[in-house]
């Protein structure tokens, strides 16, 4: 079993993972149960970057049913479409042609009526596809909170709680302004614990966070004082309740709400279990919701790759072992990459010089942070060839490290997106 071939089936597992992942055939299974002949129209909208898998399926089985839809997507996630268009913008820091997208989805669920349906599309990245900045923060200054909430190392939910109490759309704000038609979002989950309020910022879903708490987040990442003023000012007019909060969980406006969430990470690990599994490994799924540092997080993976080579333990090589979830990187230098090739990458430093194992990370959206990279796989030989892995970690820029050894992992768009799969694989030793 050469590090060779076991690069190519870390590449197989996670394609596994992607094909249980595929939201087309979740979205569709879910419609094709539910009866739409009481509606007198039927809108389709949303945001995300499987939007246009999800947005695919409904068109296959609504077909004229549908009267009208736009769906958010990222630049280049597209599809051909007949009767649902897509809007391509910025990820993962909003742009204008979001904004734009954003309020004529909202005039859209706003039209309409009690008799109607509004069908709400949301996957990973909806949040930053789906930028409203309620007035009078602007575009930019959304932008601004963007970017040192990501360079601060707060997590998803953290940074979803701030975004919802800046908008004019998340938060559940998006059903306020559908009511009274009926509302039945079909949500893809690409966050810990698959919280219906976080996805997305939740746009049809009741909102457990407040103002206060929001501020509080940028507190306790030391970025209250640099955000724009309006955001301040924003915040604290929501905590002297001079703005109205988004809407609670007893709202009755969302009586005529439904949240269903259509997929998510642990089918995309169990799909990779299965496969690794049928490649002859003794597989082991330690959790779907690993978060935290990505560099601490590298080093547990790489302890237990080493702990598997010195005593077969918890399993026996040819082993296999996966993990979901989405971790986070605090930015410190000024290179380019992603969570998961940053994860790679400090692995990368902590298994050298052990034979027959291999470490790979992806993110199931083909794109790892502002990068074309999926993400990136490495082995024991990796600082062999290039011995300046410290120095790239450091300046987190790995996409580069990577990129001199071809050890990128290049997907392209994958239409769906729930998280990330990480996968460690020990061969049977000499």
């Amino acid at each position: 079993m050469s590090t060779r071939l076991l690069r190519k089936q870390a590449l197989r597992i996670f394609q596994a993972a992607l094909a249980a992942a595929d939201p087309a055939r979740a979205v569709a299974h879910y419609l094709k149960l539910r009866d739409f002949s009481r509606y007198r129209s039927v809108y389709v909208i949303g945001a995300g970057k499987a939007g246009a898998t999800m947005a695919q399926a409904v068109e296959r089985v609504l077909g004229r049913r549908v009267t009208a839809g736009l769906v958010n997507v990222k630049d280049g996630h597209t599809a051909h479409l007949r009767r649902i268009e897509l809007n391509q913008c910025g990820h993962p820091v909003p742009d204008e042609r979001g904004v734009a997208g954003a309020r004529r989805i909202a005039q859209m669920a706003a039209s309409a009526g009690k008799d109607d349906l509004v069908l709400c599309l949301v996957s990973g990245g909806a949040s930053a596809l789906l930028p409203l900045p309620a007035a009078p923060i602007t575009l930019e200054e959304k932008q601004a909170v963007t970017r040192l909430l990501l360079a601060s190392g707060a997590n998803i939910h953290e940074i979803n709680a701030v975004r919802k109490h800046i908008s004019e759309i998340k938060g559940g704000q998006l059903a306020r302004l559908a009511a009274p038609a009926t509302v039945e979002a079909l949500l893809l989950s690409d966050v810990i614990g698959d919280d219906l309020d976080v996805i997305g910022s939740g746009p049809t879903a009741p909102d457990a966070s407040t103002f206060g708490a929001a501020a509080a987040i940028l507190e306790r990442y030391g970025i209250l004082d640099r955000v724009p003023a309006p955001v301040r000012s924003r915040l604290e007019q929501g905590q002297r309740g001079e703005i109205p909060e988004t809407p609670k969980p007893r709202d009755p406006l969302f009586a005529g709400v439904r949240n269903t969430v259509v997929g998510g990470n642990r089918l995309a690990l169990d799909a990779a279990r299965k496969h690794a599994r049928q490649l002859g490994f003794h597989t082991l799924v330690l959790a779907s919701e690993i978060q935290g540092e990505t560099r601490d997080v590298a080093r547990m993976h790489a302890a237990m790759a080493r702990e598997i080579v010195a005593s077969g333990q918890p399993v026996k090589p040819p082993a296999c072992l996966i993990t979901g979830g989405e971790t986070t990187v605090t930015l410190k230098g000024s290179g380019l990459g992603g969570r998961n090739q940053e994860f790679v990458l400090a692995a990368a430093l902590d298994i050298a010089g052990l034979e027959r194992t291999v470490v790979f990370s992806a993110g199931t959206d083909g794109t790892d942070g502002p990068t074309d990279a999926a993400g990136a796989v490495a082995d024991g030989d990796t600082l062999r060839r290039n011995p300046e892995a410290a120095r790239y970690l450091a300046g987190n820029d790995s996409y580069h490290y990577f990129e001199s050894l071809g050890d990128l992992v290049m997907t392209g768009p994958t239409g769906t997106n729930v998280m990330d799969v990480r996968i460690v694989l020990v061969g049977a030793q000499r």
